[in-house]
């Protein structure tokens, strides 16, 4: 399982008049967009364009410093979607990721040690897509 994000934009900043250095951490969250997909065995599984890849980052960076990361599920309580739009449940297998929107999807199981490698890729990825457009990920936290 492997995530990948591409197409870094920032969907509604100019429209609210604000540059990235004055505009406010849950504007950044939720602005900053990209093409989120999941991969497994070389191919996408789950792609959603405009995915609030940032919010996801905090999120997942929060999480994984949580005290009960390893034994508790994630769910992405997303500002601006529903509850669930990204799931990350324990099996007994291993850990699976899904989406509230596509309820018939889990990714395979994996490790709890994969898991966490696949999170930070995806954290140094969204921070690289982030400062290729002239801001500073700092606003996230270090997973």
């Amino acid at each position: 399982m492997r995530f990948a994000c591409r197409n870094f934009g920032l969907s509604d900043l100019s429209r609210r008049g604000l540059a990235p250095q004055e505009a406010p951490l849950e504007v950044l969250l939720l602005d900053i967009e990209a093409e989120l997909s999941i991969r497994e065995d070389g191919r996408v599984v789950w792609s959603e364009e405009a995915f609030p890849v940032a919010e996801l980052a905090y999120h997942l960076s929060l999480w994984l410093q949580c005290p009960d990361a390893g034994r508790a599920d994630f769910e992405l309580d997303s500002m601006q979607a529903d509850p669930g739009l990204i799931r990350i449940v324990h099996s007994g297998e291993g850990w699976r990721i899904g989406s509230i929107f596509t309820p018939n999807f889990w990714t395979s199981p994996i490790p709890w040690d994969g898991l966490v490698a696949e999170i930070e890729q995806l954290d140094r990825s969204v921070r690289e897509g982030i400062a290729a457009m002239g801001i500073d990920p700092a606003f996230i936290p270090k997973p």
